[in-house]
């Protein structure tokens, strides 16, 4: 094999490709990037066997071939290359030869023919959606997935299409994230979870924007997302996704309206007085005009009032301030609806049109001014 490509175009491709080399793994040969210039394209792949990624790099085929190379290594030498063509040479033992300007590396590869390929899976009809749209989803719900994996259900987020509408859900068991989007082109309905890290991975790769799409595929088994030059195949989470629409009830005594600023900066400031791993609630007293916030810790106490549109009735209740932060810290909207039923009843985080639900579960909580 011989090719030439731009350092940068190659650098490109071994950054997006080497999210999907695992960091632990029993066979070396995932550890390799696999170097394909068997057709008449550049293509370099990496697979843990839960995700795979594969992305095309422009450049010339003197000789073709194919050649798996270690990944640390490989992408440690083309990062330091100079900005300027790269050359890949193999021979039949696998010795590689890597040159750039004046700079020559030589290094063992393993067989190509050894390496895990993706799996070939057919298409269907896509799911089509803007990069940009699909970046702020993830970024808008990622934060209440699980990060143990006592239940596997909760690792993943759910993705549902019911007549061309999109629903995301994400939850932990203390809160709940949704987004709801309406999709411009027609779409199959889907009910399919995928997993955390392909979704975070994803969202790392892509750097289009509003007229920039991804092409979506699910299959039994497998999500493929296909951008630009790049596809990514991905194991899905098998099982029956929780039922929520129990919890989405429309039932309240009490609704809020407050400046998402000024209600994020107060809880923040809250904080300062609760170790990590404290778990002291943010007491919220909600009165005619005015919503204060309270929190009493070893530390000390704090408390401030914020100026609010209230609807219904007073109201105080408990939370875990960092589920409150989450959901405020990825809403665009400067102004927020908080709905409440009781103090032992979520509250709803949302908006008239419902494109954003956040749900957070409340917490017991001692009266002010006690420990």
């Amino acid at each position: 094999m011989k090719i030439t490509c731009k350092k940068m175009d190659l650098l490109k491709g071994v950054n997006i490709v080497s999210k999907a080399v695992p960091t632990r793994t029993t066979m070396a040969i995932l550890e390799c990037i696999l170097v394909d210039a068997s057709s008449d394209k550049i293509k370099l792949t990496a697979n843990d066997m839960e995700i795979g990624i594969e992305t095309i790099v422009a450049g010339n085929i003197e000789e073709r071939g194919i050649i798996a190379l270690d990944a640390k290594i490989f992408s440690e030498i083309v990062r330091r290359l100079p900005d300027n063509d790269v050359t890949i040479e193999t021979d039949s033992s696998f010795n590689t030869l890597i040159t750039c300007e004046k700079s020559k590396f030589n290094i063992i590869g393993k067989s190509g023919e050894d390496f895990s390929y993706i799996p070939v899976i057919s298409r269907n009809q896509p799911i089509v959606i803007s990069q940009l749209t699909l970046k702020d989803i993830v970024r808008q719900t990622i934060f209440a997935v699980a990060d143990n994996e006592n239940n596997k259900m909760m690792t993943g987020e759910l993705f549902e299409i019911i007549n061309n509408k999109l629903k995301v859900v994400a939850l932990d068991g203390h809160r709940v994230s949704i987004r709801n989007v309406e999709l411009k082109n027609p779409a199959p309905d889907v009910k399919v979870i995928v997993p955390k890290k392909t979704l975070n991975e994803i969202t790392k790769i892509m750097d289009g924007g509003i007229d920039d799409e991804v092409n979506i595929f699910v299959t039994e088994n497998h999500i493929i997302f296909e951008f630009e030059s790049t596809t990514v195949v991905s194991r899905i989470i098998e099982g029956e996704f929780f039922k929520i629409e129990q919890m989405l009830s429309a039932d309240y005594e009490t609704k809020v309206k407050v400046n998402k600023r000024e209600f994020l900066g107060c809880i923040d400031r809250a904080t300062l007085l609760v170790k990590e791993g404290d778990k002291k609630p943010i007491i919220v007293n909600i009165a005619d005009s005015t919503m204060e916030l309270s929190i009493n810790s070893f530390i000390g106490s704090m408390d401030e009032e914020i100026d609010i549109t209230k609807e219904g009735k007073d109201l105080m209740i408990g939370f875990n301030p960092k589920f409150v932060i989450d959901a405020l810290k990825v809403i665009d909207d400067e102004v927020v609806n908080l709905y409440m039923l009781n103090a032992k009843s979520p509250c709803f985080i949302k908006n008239d049109e419902e494109s954003y639900i956040y749900i957070v579960l409340p917490v017991n909580f001692n009266a002010p001014g006690a420990n």
